[in-house]
């Protein structure tokens, strides 16, 4: 089965654990994850609210420096998918694509610079914001947030000059509007959910998520259970069922993807980790999805999208 995920916090936890990303009793492992061939994995360089400045950007470093490191222990199953002959040479081996992103503009330590850096270590995607505020703007637990600072505008016109996509998961309302406003291309929110079938403001309006499908973007669907569900406890594999099926009802064939959020979120009933990817598979192939279908939530459409950039 093929799979490509648009998130997960794993290589953060390996750093911050010392834990090895072949094998370990995190979401993912390469061991639990190898009966995905090919497999996509987005590994989110997470920046804590509380990390900023010059620290934000040593971290950044010190995480993408574990990736790196671990990508050469196992270069024999992993690659790290710079362009997109990387894309196609890993798929090609049947080995697994490792693509580096960032899950808080933070990471910038608000200098424009560092986005051709990041783009030269081989960073694909950057999710603007996390919670709370950061150079770029605001993110989703900001009272009264605002949108795109004078730094913001200029770092999503010099991503979209870069080709590093941009990345709205977490991200207030108004600075989804104004990412409408102020780029071009396609963008994403790499987990998130619909805030119809489960209303949290981590998760998206109908609006939001028909402007990333007539951009040509992507959504992600993740497995955190506070987004799946409003009584989280009760979240299982039917709510994530639930979501993709809304999401479908509005014309999202070509848009929709996975974002786990894997060792960044509690998980639902049913999911122990990536081990369990295929159960969703299953689920949805048991409710009449054509294989097709599945392909393409699974794989096809996330791997077209950053094979075309």
């Amino acid at each position: 089965m093929k799979y490509f995920d648009l998130h997960c916090d794993t290589i953060t936890d390996c750093y911050t654990d010392n834990k090895a990303l072949y094998d370990s009793d995190l979401h993912i492992s390469l061991v639990r994850g190898k009966k995905y061939s090919p497999w996509f994995q987005c590994f989110a360089v997470w920046i804590p609210d509380e990390i900023r400045g010059k620290s934000a950007v040593n971290y950044f470093d010190a995480v993408t420096k574990k990736l790196k490191s671990e990508i050469e222990v196992n270069s024999d199953k992993v690659i790290l998918c710079k362009s997109s002959k990387d894309f196609e040479k890993a798929q090609k081996q049947n080995k697994i694509g490792a693509i580096l992103t960032v899950e808080g503009s933070a990471a910038l330590g608000g200098d424009i610079a560092n986005l051709k850096y990041m783009a030269d270590c081989g960073v694909r995607m950057i999710t603007l914001t996390w919670n709370s505020s950061c150079e770029i703007g605001d993110g989703v637990c900001v009272k009264s947030p605002k949108g795109l600072t004078s730094f913001g505008k200029n770092a999503v016109a010099e991503m979209e000059k870069l080709g590093i996509v941009i990345d709205v998961s977490h991200a207030s309302d108004i600075l989804f509007n104004d990412v409408v406003n102020y780029t071009t291309k396609p963008f994403i929110a790499s987990h998130s959910n619909s805030r119809t079938i489960c209303n949290h403001n981590r998760n998206i309006t109908d609006e939001q998520f028909n402007i990333i499908n007539k951009r040509g973007g992507l959504v992600g669907i993740t497995f955190a259970p506070e987004f799946l569900n409003t009584n989280s406890d009760k979240a299982n594999i039917d709510d994530i069922i639930k979501h993709i099926e809304y999401f479908l009802s509005l014309g999202g064939e070509k848009c929709l993807a996975l974002g786990s959020d894997f060792d960044g979120a509690s998980l639902p009933n049913g999911i122990k980790g990536i081990e369990s990817v295929e159960d969703i598979a299953e689920h949805m192939l048991r409710r009449n999805y054509s294989e097709t279908l599945v392909k393409s939530i699974l794989f096809d459409n996330a791997f077209n999208f950053f094979v075309s950039l």
